[in-house]
């Protein structure tokens, strides 16, 4: 398929299509479609059968997978074909993929080199990878092999955890430009890894707010107030916490339901802790989600909490999407003072921000907005305005797409 200039081809890589818990990229692709860009989705895995949202759909991109599990032969054709027709350039870049020492490493190599021969057919200008881990290793290896310019987002843990310090200079060094979602991010890789001329920028994940209807607060009726978290039930969300602060509230004599939606390695310690605490008629688990529900739960929730952590191993959220849904859709959000999340809530203004790892204070800012309605509408107001104003997804979109465009009119 031939492509004009003034509307080339941007290609995707992810590290699985579709992924329950990035919404991010699927609205950026689909805000992306909405402006005629025309878009090719590469899949560095195949879909592992959980739930989907309704609005994938609606992308009218083309999948490719690219796992090597599945697509071996046209991996190992592709491989053969690049190296007899570049043999030293395949070569070079093999070496270069064997010295980080990693199987991952060589692995993305070849899934590159399938790539390579699959972009011969689709004419794509300009690749966009987001995560540091697999996708942008692609691209990285991809750019060697064939010349296609590459940009890639990192979010959290691909860059705090995932990532090699060797292997993530090498991805920043060779790509066009680096984004990253929050501004602690930006300066975390800039003087970790040094300012690269100003390579890494800090764009926001950003919300389609047409999907969010805004209420205040006081016009939510419910006979028990809810408190909603959602994410994957993982040690940096802080789900121990707000477990620990349902049980200070109850000794409290509060009225109040918690919902948790999500799933993930700790649902059974989860599940241990509020059996031990005698949680059960106050704490509810329930499982992973599609984003239409969630928006659903988000419509009669009275509080959102997300009390997120930096876990033993050095992993943290960059700023969790599902705050900035919470807020869009008029819910005053409690969460903590990690990472980027200080750079979308003005504690006091448009929600409250505690100290990571404390159930006390967690509990007593639960307790202060399920006692004050004053407070709840005037925080959710300001909320939505913060999101209008900063966190809309034609406005991230557009710095995104001005950057690729940058980078292909080069």
């Amino acid at each position: 398929m031939q492509q004009s200039d003034e509307n080339p081809i941007i290609g995707y890589v992810v590290s699985t299509w579709p992924r329950l818990s990035q919404t991010f990229v699927l609205s950026e692709i689909l805000a992306l479609e909405r402006r005629g860009v025309p878009l090719r989705i590469f899949s560095a895995k195949d879909p592992d059968g959980e739930p989907i949202h309704a609005d994938v759909t609606k992308v009218r991109a083309k999948v490719v997978y690219l796992s090597l599990q599945r697509h071996w032969k046209s991996a190992l054709r592709a491989n053969f074909r690049i190296a007899s027709e570049m043999p030293k350039r395949y070569c070079r870049t093999l070496l270069k993929a064997l010295s980080y020492h990693r199987w991952d490493a060589i692995r993305r190599f070849f899934q590159a080199c399938y790539l390579v021969e699959i972009l011969r057919r689709e004419t794509v200008a300009h690749i966009h990878a987001h995560f540091a881990t697999a996708p942008a290793q692609i691209a990285m290896f991809t750019q060697e092999l064939s010349g296609t310019p590459y940009t890639f987002t990192a979010h959290a843990r691909d860059i705090y955890v995932d990532t090699p310090r060797n292997l993530l200079s090498a991805e920043m060094q060779r790509a066009e430009a680096v984004v990253t979602i929050s501004e602690y991010n930006r300066r975390y890789l800039s003087t970790q890894l040094g300012s690269l001329n100003g390579k890494v920028r800090c764009i926001y994940n950003g919300l389609d707010l047409t999907r969010f209807k805004f209420r205040l607060p006081s016009v939510r009726h419910s006979p028990h107030p809810v408190i909603l978290s959602v994410g994957r039930l993982i040690e940096k969300k802080g789900f121990s916490d707000l477990i620990a602060a349902a049980a200070i509230l109850r000794q409290r004599d509060r009225r109040f339901q918690i919902e948790i939606i999500g799933t993930g390695p700790l649902r059974s310690n989860l599940r241990t802790q509020v059996h031990k605490l005698g949680l059960e008629d106050h704490v509810r688990l329930l499982g992973a989600q599609p984003q239409e529900i969630v928006r659903l739960t988000l419509e009669r929730a009275t509080l959102f909490a997300l009390p997120c952590v930096i876990s033993a191993d050095g992993d943290r959220d960059g700023i969790p999407t599902v705050l900035m849904e919470a807020m869009a859709t008029g819910i005053p959000v409690v969460s903590t003072s990690v990472s980027g999340i200080p750079e979308l809530i003005d504690s006091g203004h448009d929600g409250l921000l505690v100290d990571p790892n404390n159930p006390v204070l967690l509990a007593d800012a639960l307790e202060q907005l399920l006692h004050d309605s004053q407070l709840r509408d005037r925080l959710a107001g300001a909320a939505r305005r913060t999101i209008e104003a900063r966190f809309a997804i034609d406005r991230n979109c557009t710095q995104l797409l001005e950057l690729c465009q940058h980078v292909v009119g080069q």
